[in-house]
């Protein structure tokens, strides 16, 4: 039955899988390479999870991870914790124990698991309904966005089974907000002064239609932080809303008086725990689940509805184009700073640390356009994040659902193997980098030609500006000096210490080719001012 399964998933569309194989999952992983997937070992069960979410989110393709029984599963549980948080589409092979087993050593609870992080618990039943179990499975990953864990019993997977092909899917068309509901909408915004735009993750597929009913009614566009890049390149985009928005954009969106979330929640990093929406704004939320209305921001209209269609008939429904908040005085001021590094700063760097905003900028002109930046968690985040371009949403990868430090590694892997032709950059703080060390191997065995960047601050900067200031002792979070360069070499890896601008020389050797093993970037980083997006990152502790 296992050969079964794996010649389904093939069927059904599975065309790369990342895990790590042991006797649980031996037969099932073998069958979908046999069937035409390609496998990734990965080092760790964690970063398998993480780089087929990355995958999923980057490739559009649903992400699919191969695990032993108990403590494979356990073991990535953090990366499918950020998948499920995220609503990606992925599914989880986990070997279980046979039911008679009662006193086996890798027995847990699998599907308590599941659910506790958000997960879907699933599971192939018997050999006779092994094909639909499985469709069914995948089905509900992909139509639902869901991360489902469907459990491989052993004796299950021991016996024998007919092959059959999996049933047809029914076609499904994405629904369109009500008669009445894309009305009322359209009444708002066609009587907007100031209306804004905020897409989310659930409105990726849906950027164009978004950004043309926009242009219809005179709306800025801006996004959450995990769809950064949806609309760069159009004259009215304000990057990203909540702690990484620039002070320009944030003006603006303060300012506005309609504010539409597309497929957005509003959470607090996207709204600032609601101090960026002005209290006389009428909010409105589009999305397909109705229990996401208001579950973060309060809101006065809430459109149920894929945020594709919606947007389409929201825009035919309206009356002629509008300027609304598109003014020249607004045009000048996105000219003038619409881009955090064209905002003034005093540099922090000194003879031995350079400042992390004048390394990203660095960066930023330093690489080609073309690249997919993946960014870790932590206090060094928002520098990649506000202060290097990407270009287009496939080229930025937040796997920040969870705040789990240590997914940099992995998020870029998956994110490289879904973009081929752009460079991959891994953005990591060194408590990340260390933690997810085991993937760099990963990483260079596949021969990827990945930038990797350590703002290296040698502490769990977050902590160190959150407690130190109040007097609390801080020796549990800082760490002596660690020559991670040394380390990467020892993967295989080039790498370069960089304590100022001038030493990023190496990098640009490397970026001319044949970049054939990763570069590993040591940046002692100044560390003496605190992250201003961490103040909106503690509130919520």
């Amino acid at each position: 039955m296992a050969d079964l399964v794996g010649e389904t998933l093939a069927k059904l569309g599975a065309d790369r899988v990342f895990g790590v194989v042991g006797s649980g999952n031996f037969h099932v992983t073998n069958a979908l390479v046999a069937h035409g997937a390609r496998f990734v070992a990965t080092r760790h069960e964690g970063g398998a999870a993480t780089a087929a979410d990355a995958y999923a989110r980057v490739s559009g393709r649903p992400g699919l991870v191969t695990v032993h029984q108990g403590c494979g599963l356990t073991n990535a549980m953090t990366g499918i914790a950020e998948a499920a948080k995220s609503r990606t589409p992925m599914v989880v092979l986990a070997a279980e124990p046979a039911a008679t087993a009662l006193n086996s050593n890798f027995r847990v609870d699998q599907d308590a698991l599941a659910r506790a992080v958000g997960a879907v618990p699933d599971r192939v039943h018997s050999a006779a309904t092994a094909v639909a179990d499985t469709a069914r499975a995948w089905r509900t990953a992909v139509r639902e966005r869901r991360t489902v864990v469907l459990n491989l019993p052993l004796d299950v997977q021991a016996a024998a089974a007919e092959p059959a092909d999996p049933p047809p899917a029914p076609a499904v068309q994405p629904p369109r907000a009500s008669d009445d509901a894309v009305t009322a909408l359209a009444h708002l915004l066609g009587r907007a002064e100031r209306p804004v735009f905020i897409a989310g993750r659930g409105a990726v597929a849906a950027g164009a239609e978004v950004a043309d009913l926009a242009a219809a009614c005179g709306a800025l566009l801006a996004t959450s932080a995990v769809a950064r890049g949806l609309f760069a390149g159009d004259d009215w985009d304000l990057d990203v809303s909540g702690g990484f928005a620039t002070p320009v954009a944030a003006e603006l969106i303060q300012a506005a008086d309609v504010v539409v979330a597309w497929g957005a929640s509003l959470n607090m990093w996207t709204s600032r725990h609601g101090s960026l929406i002005g209290p006389d704004a009428v909010v409105v939320q589009v999305d397909l689940d109705e229990a996401a209305f208001g579950a973060h921001h309060r809101i006065d209209l809430g459109v149920c509805g894929d945020a594709g269609p919606t947007a389409v008939a929201v825009a035919a429904a309206l009356t002629g184009h509008r300027v609304a908040y598109r003014t020249d005085t607004v045009r000048e001021k996105l000219r003038a700073g619409s881009r955090w590094r064209d905002v003034p700063f005093d540099d922090d760097g000194d003879d031995t640390h350079i400042d992390p905003r004048t390394l990203a900028i660095a960066l930023d002109d330093l690489l080609p356009a073309e690249r997919v930046v993946s960014v870790d968690s932590g206090n060094f985040m928002g520098y990649p994040s506000m202060f290097m371009s990407v270009p287009d949403h496939h080229g930025f990868c937040f796997t920040q659902a969870f705040q789990s430090i240590g997914l940099g590694l992995a998020t870029a892997l998956g994110a490289a193997l879904a973009s081929p032709g752009r460079l991959p950059v891994a953005a990591c703080g060194d408590g990340g980098f260390l933690m997810g060390i085991a993937e760099l191997d990963t990483i260079r065995r596949l021969g990827l030609g990945m930038l990797i960047v350590i703002w290296n601050d040698e502490a769990y900067g977050a902590e160190v500006h959150h407690f130190g200031p109040a007097g609390h002792p801080i020796s549990t979070v800082v760490f002596p000096e660690t020559d991670l360069a040394a380390i990467a070499r020892g993967h295989g890896c080039a790498a370069v210490t960089v304590r100022g601008p001038n030493d990023l020389a190496p990098v640009r050797e490397w970026l001319a080719g044949p970049r054939d093993a990763p570069m590993v970037i040591d940046a002692k980083v100044a560390a003496g001012r605190p992250s201003w997006w961490l103040e909106e990152a503690f509130r919520g502790h």
